[in-house]
């Protein structure tokens, strides 16, 4: 067997409400109804997005986020959905399904290399989308965690990623450093001070943004 995520770009509701929020949506997808866990940035107008699309049936508060329970599935407004594209090559969706910065997530099992070649073929002659990961598995674990490019590094602004890569570049990470922040700052050219305020900013997101798969 082989498994394989696309990163799909589309202008749906879920997509649009996580679309520069930093909230990422997991869904489970019933024949009546979703089961929606929403999970970082500002929530608020992602649920307000949920309940003008499909409504909110039920509402919970986490320790890592929100649990929705719909009132409608969101397959019924949707004109073409992703389990069509998958069907016709006889390939199957792994719930989640997961949305993060305006793309939709998907994970897809095939009983070969072929036939995901296929649909990725088939989703890229009407939409933007990207392979982030294939591979062949022996097995499948549904509830297994993952981790894209964009869980990882969800909301550094360009700064901190600037100041984070030239410190991973410099040898800041190597044991013993090869850099310091001072000569971070001088070569991205800004005061000390201020790179180690991005520096730190840059390291909370990263680690915040993994500990939950840890």
């Amino acid at each position: 067997m082989y498994e394989a995520v696309f990163r799909v770009a589309g202008d749906g509701a879920y997509e649009a409400a996580t679309d520069g929020t930093g909230t990422r949506i997991e869904l489970w997808c019933t024949d009546h109804s979703d089961l929606l866990h929403l999970r970082g940035g500002d929530v608020e107008p992602v649920v307000k997005q949920v309940c003008g699309t499909v409504g909110v049936a039920e509402r919970l508060e986490t320790n890592d986020g929100q649990v929705l329970v719909t009132e409608a599935c969101l397959k019924a407004h949707i004109a073409d959905t992703v389990e069509r594209y998958l069907a016709d090559e006889g390939c199957l969706l792994v719930p989640p399904l997961r949305y993060a910065e305006g793309h939709k997530l998907v994970r897809a099992l095939g009983l070969s290399s072929d036939a995901l070649s296929a649909v990725y073929r088939s989703l890229a002659s009407d939409f933007d989308v990207t392979v982030e990961s294939k591979r062949e598995v022996g097995s499948v674990t549904p509830d297994a965690p993952l981790v894209t490019v964009g869980d990882v590094v969800p909301s550094l602004s360009p700064r901190q990623r600037e100041v984070f890569l030239t410190a991973h570049e410099e040898g800041y990470y190597e044991l013993p450093r090869g850099t310091t922040t001072a000569a971070i700052a001088d070569r991205v050219g800004v005061q000390r001070r201020t790179a180690e305020d991005h520096l730190r900013r840059a390291e909370k997101k990263l680690a915040d943004a993994l500990v939950a798969y840890l």
